[in-house]
């Protein structure tokens, strides 16, 4: 055994997002209009929903976890909620809308990249009223607060500065995985940023979101992801972003940086893995890992091993990976 580190009482995890169901197609997905006929590979009808994956991984490294998400009252409802609590998840938080359907994902899934078609569904109507009754309810014992899926929840997100700064005010730590702007305006995060502890987005999302915010190179100038990072990082949050293959990294204001390799694996399908690299970060922090470096090896295992299942949750790390892992 390692010297993994572990909490006898972590810190508890609330996560605040999405809740839906991913169909995951394998093979020769690439689209031919025209009334063509494809065949693919395989299927998978999984959990979906960058929170529910989330908050599943987190469960999974033995973090007490509960999921604020909606859901209709119909088929697709049901498999999420119970492949939440099959994962260890608290769904006690999560509301069931009648007359409402649950969302859908459909992806379509190659090795080295992935695209997504969503119907919301249920997803756009949680509300920030919601979220900050239930963390009032639990302001006893705060613990870490994530956020998943922002341009995915306009409601929310407008109310988003309000919850957040609550939520610090009675000792919640704040997280936010932005997820990709469907709109690609990535607007009302320069609103948000001050109110976060960490924000955890991939290379293609940080330099995107930089751009919204007037962090990008001007014409006399270049920077490279590393600046970027911490440009943004002096706004409020340290910055922790995932680098794919390569592992992930983080910075803060001081813009030291600290890196993790990933893991080398056979990868089945990429879907969730941020997510899980998401949940490996958070559920170090609930263990109480006080070394950054030991916070993002957590992280980039935790998404490297996501990839060898189907969907986000197929194969989403343990404690046990994590010992062998940092033992190498």
């Amino acid at each position: 055994m390692t010297d993994l580190e572990t909490a006898p009482h972590p810190l508890p995890v609330v996560v605040v997002g999405d809740a839906n169901v991913d169909l995951v197609l394998r093979g020769d997905v690439v689209p031919r209009f025209g009334q063509a006929e494809q065949l693919a590979d395989s299927c998978d009808l999984v959990l979906g929903g960058s929170a529910s994956i989330a908050a599943s991984g987190v469960a999974r490294l033995g973090v007490p976890t509960s999921l604020m998400a909606r859901v209709g009252a119909d088929t697709f409802g049901t498999f999420t909620l119970d492949a939440l609590r099959a994962c260890g998840v608290d769904v006690g938080s999560v509301e069931v809308a009648d007359g409402e359907p649950t969302g859908l994902s459909v992806i379509l899934s190659t090795p080295a990249d992935r695209a997504i078609l969503t119907v919301p569904g249920t997803i756009p109507t949680l509300t920030g009223e919601r979220v900050t009754e239930v963390l009032d309810a639990r302001s006893a014992r705060p613990g870490l607060l994530h956020v998943a899926s922002y341009f995915l929840q306009p409601g929310l997100a407008r109310a988003l500065p309000g919850v957040l700064a609550r939520a610090r005010a009675q000792g919640w730590t704040t997280s936010l995985d932005t997820n990709w702007d469907p709109a690609q305006l990535w607007a009302g995060l320069d609103e948000v940023l001050g109110h976060l502890d960490l924000l955890l987005p991939n290379r293609n999302e940080l330099r995107a979101i930089a751009g919204a915010l007037g962090e990008s190179a001007g014409p006399h100038e270049s920077l490279d992801d590393v600046e970027l990072a911490t440009r943004l990082a002096r706004c409020g949050p340290r910055v922790v972003v995932k680098d794919g293959a390569d592992g992930g990294w983080s910075v803060g204001a001081d813009g030291d940086v600290v890196r993790a390799p990933g893991v080398a694996v056979d990868v089945v399908d990429t879907t969730g893995a941020g997510d899980s690299f998401d949940a490996g970060y958070l559920a170090a922090l609930a263990h109480g890992v006080l070394d950054e470096a030991r916070r993002v090896r957590w992280a980039t295992v935790a998404g490297s091993l996501s990839t060898l299942g189907s969907g986000g949750t197929g194969r989403q790390a343990t404690l046990a990976d994590l010992d062998r892992e940092l033992a190498r």
